[in-house]
């Protein structure tokens, strides 16, 4: 499909080309943007000024407020809507200049991946997970403000009330446990770091999962749009009432399948990370940490009517952190070689090196796991 076929299709009709001394203007506004929002990530100004001064920009009709500006990779050019205000970006503007940073592509043009999105492999998950990703550092990067809103009977927090509010909702729930330089560093240059981190902290199958979950809750939340859509159509004429009667359970449907899909992630992460936080628990002042951290978790919980999980979770983790206490207060410190195992993990496992010090580290563990149940006895 050529590049007309493709605008055509997204409802993008074009207007006129920016010249040079307005390109130059968005490129200097936007790199100036990135580079102070993300610092420690070494991103150099003056290139990214010149590779976004490169792209050929265009002002366009737009099909809807979604689509304030459009990235397309196969002709590097960015589309932004005649209603935006071009001497003061928002969000979705640096949202799909993101998007021109993070690709890459082969040597034919082919994009191979984006951020957190790999389309490389066989089942291309990741799609939804790096919307949310990229749209959070745009908020970022304009300084939004966290706000507090309600979609389809939740409540939740989030610096991007309007575009992904679930997906950022949920990536920040995420974020509480890997930090943000993982995320970030990732999403800017298309590698692994987030992920392995996440994965680290819980398992590969549960990354994937939420990885999935993300993308299907996008997948349905446009099926929403088109069944609203549907409805307005259909409203005009009083005709269609059983059309319009099936067309609202269709979307009460959707709305309830959006609220448990997301409740589902959320539940996935609250299980596995705060478990991954329990099993590192070997002082006091971790046991005092991770009461800390469930408790400032509430701020950032997806919430909704009937919902207990939480509660109940945070009630059992509490109970086991009271016998480790009482664990603590009789012997002491636990002992844990975990993270030293951790550690020589990253290094090459066929090394005779690496074979040696990690069959004295599996002794050692094994010693450490007698004493304490001698201790225990």
């Amino acid at each position: 499909m050529n590049i007309e076929s493709t605008l055509k299709n997204e409802g993008i009709s074009i207007l006129g080309k920016l010249n040079t001394m307005e390109i130059n203007k968005i490129a200097a506004n936007i790199s100036e943007k990135i580079t102070a929002a993300f610092p420690e990530h070494n991103i150099d100004k003056k290139d990214l000024f010149i590779a976004i001064s490169r792209l050929d920009m265009y002002v366009a009709d737009m099909p809807n407020d979604m689509a304030m500006a459009k990235y397309f990779s196969k002709n590097n050019s960015i589309y932004f809507s005649k209603n935006m205000d071009l001497d003061d970006l928002n969000t979705l503007a640096l949202h799909e200049c993101l998007h021109f940073i993070q690709e890459i592509k082969n040597k034919r043009g082919r994009l191979l991946r984006l951020g957190l999105y790999d389309m490389q492999g066989l089942k291309n998950n990741g799609m939804a997970l790096n919307e949310a990703a990229v749209q959070h550092m745009a908020s970022v990067a304009t300084n939004a403000p966290k706000d507090n809103v309600k979609y389809y009977n939740m409540e939740l927090s989030t610096e991007s009330p309007n575009f992904y509010p679930i997906q950022t909702a949920l990536l920040n729930e995420m974020i509480y446990f890997t930090g943000t330089y993982a995320l970030y560093h990732s999403t800017l240059y298309s590698d692994d770091i987030f992920k392995n981190t996440f994965i680290a902290k819980t398992s590969r199958k549960v990354y994937e999962q939420i990885e999935n979950n993300f993308d299907l809750i996008c997948q349905y939340e446009a099926m929403l749009s088109d069944e609203t859509y549907n409805l307005s159509v259909s409203s005009s004429n009083y005709n269609n009432i059983n059309k319009i009667r099936n067309i609202n359970d269709r979307i009460d449907k959707i709305k309830s399948i959006i609220l448990e899909k997301t409740l589902e992630t959320q539940n996935i992460i609250i299980v596995n990370c705060f478990n991954n936080e329990l099993d590192n628990v070997r002082s006091l002042e971790d046991i005092k940490d991770l009461r800390k951290k469930l408790y400032n978790f509430r701020h950032i919980l997806i919430d909704t009517q009937n919902y207990n999980f939480f509660n109940d979770f945070s009630a059992h983790i509490s109970s086991l952190l009271e016998e480790k206490k009482e664990f603590i207060l009789k012997y002491g410190n636990i002992l844990s070689l975990n993270s030293v195992s951790t550690e020589l993990a990253n290094v090459e496992k066929h090394t005779y090196g690496y074979q040696f010090f990690k069959k004295l580290f599996d002794k050692l563990k094994l010693l450490a796991e007698e004493v304490v149940r001698q201790k225990d006895y």
